[in-house]
């Protein structure tokens, strides 16, 4: 099957993680700026690129449910289910998270994963065989852009790569539904 996306984008794209660059792609909520959630050093360069808080954690995209299992210790049965169901992207908050940057996990070793199904993506994500960071791609407090051309110069020259796939789409996006789980199923939605 032909991808919509050209193979030397997807290629740049994870040879630019894999050297520990960040970069700017299209994801299935809106664009984030991204790396490699298991490299500290660049995880560190996001958050000084937001001007974002250490203590607001920012998530991780993984490409299927096994990279999940990779990543908690013990998920819910719930959660599999939450993924398999929702109707559109739905970010899970974890406890008991391990194998990214220590920058990345929250409270009791908290961590939000998102499975993501968008085409792009998810190869990237196949293709690196690692999660990739996904925070929006502005600068902490200020509207997160829907699309590419609302994205900030500052943003767009601090990353190391920007994604040419999806640029000129201005489909619009929801962005994703949160819902922490506890250790033994409890879920408790922090938006709907």
């Amino acid at each position: 099957m032909q991808e919509p996306y050209e193979k030397a984008d997807l290629d740049e794209a994870v040879e630019t993680l894999r050297r520990g660059g960040i970069i700017l792609y299209p994801t299935d909520t809106v664009w984030g700026i991204g790396c490699d959630a298991t490299n500290e050093e660049a995880v560190r360069r996001i958050y000084d690129l937001k001007r974002r808080e250490d203590s607001k954690s920012m998530l991780v995209l993984v490409s299927d449910t096994l990279q999940v299992e990779r990543l908690v210790r013990e998920v819910p049965e719930v959660a599999f289910d939450l993924m398999d169901l929702s109707v559109r992207p739905i970010t899970i908050i974890y406890s008991g998270a391990s194998g990214v940057a220590p920058s990345l996990l929250g409270e009791g070793s908290s961590l939000g994963i998102r499975r993501t199904e968008e085409l792009f993506s998810s190869a990237l994500c196949k293709r690196l065989r690692r999660p990739i960071v996904s925070t929006s791609a502005n600068i902490s407090g200020e509207p997160t852009p829907l699309f590419f051309s609302g994205i900030s110069p500052e943003i767009v020259s601090g990353v190391d790569y920007v994604v040419r796939y999806r640029r000129e789409d201005e489909t619009p996006r929801e962005p994703s539904q949160i819902i922490k789980l506890g250790p033994t199923g409890e879920v408790e939605v922090l938006r709907p």
